[in-house]
């Protein structure tokens, strides 16, 4: 009777035992550090706005370099006021007008060691050769893009491109991702 009654406890004792080692070993491996997946990943954006003669050429390049984050939106305004006259006379008035570029980088995500972002490129400019204060009221050229775009890393690629309206020419942007550590 009493070997019958040792096996009944032995069982027991080891089921009770195995459920505390397995509740110990899960608190373990919940403790344990793991990587945030939703952490916040940080990117070096190298734009470069090139205006391109008749010939695909470039003929002017300016370059603009921002830092995004998978966590906001980023933007970047450079330009100048331009004055534009809208009154001549005894004293003279003016109208000022923003020329330069204007980045606004958003959505930003790494998918398969590809950045996706959403990019919003503005460039405005006085078109023509003569790019003084005309006499004459100025011609004001600009281009405007928007749209989601997958970049590979580390290499430059062309995100936006048209041709110009009053010339053989073209813009184009592009840019180059880097990620950060």
């Amino acid at each position: 009777m009493r070997k019958l009654m040792i096996l009944p406890c032995l069982t027991l004792l080891m089921l009770v035992s195995t459920s505390a080692l397995l509740a110990q070993e899960s608190t373990n491996h919940s403790n344990t550090a793991k990587p945030n997946e939703n952490s916040t990943h940080y990117f070096h954006l190298e734009f470069v706005v090139q205006e391109l003669g008749a010939d695909a050429k470039p003929i002017n390049s300016r370059s603009y370099s921002m830092t995004a984050s998978s966590a906001r939106g980023v933007s970047m305004r450079t330009g100048s006021k331009f004055p534009v006259l809208t009154e001549a006379g005894k004293s003279n008035a003016y109208q000022y007008v923003d020329l330069g570029i204007n980045f606004d980088v958003s959505d930003v995500q790494e998918i398969a060691s590809k950045l996706a972002v959403y990019v919003t490129a503005d460039v405005s400019s006085l078109a023509g050769e003569n790019k003084s204060i005309p006499s004459n009221p100025p011609v004001i050229r600009n281009n405007r893009w928007q749209a989601p775009i997958l970049l590979p890393l580390n290499k430059s690629t062309v995100i936006f491109t048209s041709d110009a309206l009053d010339t053989k020419g073209s813009m184009q942007v592009l840019v180059t991702a880097t990620p950060l550590q």
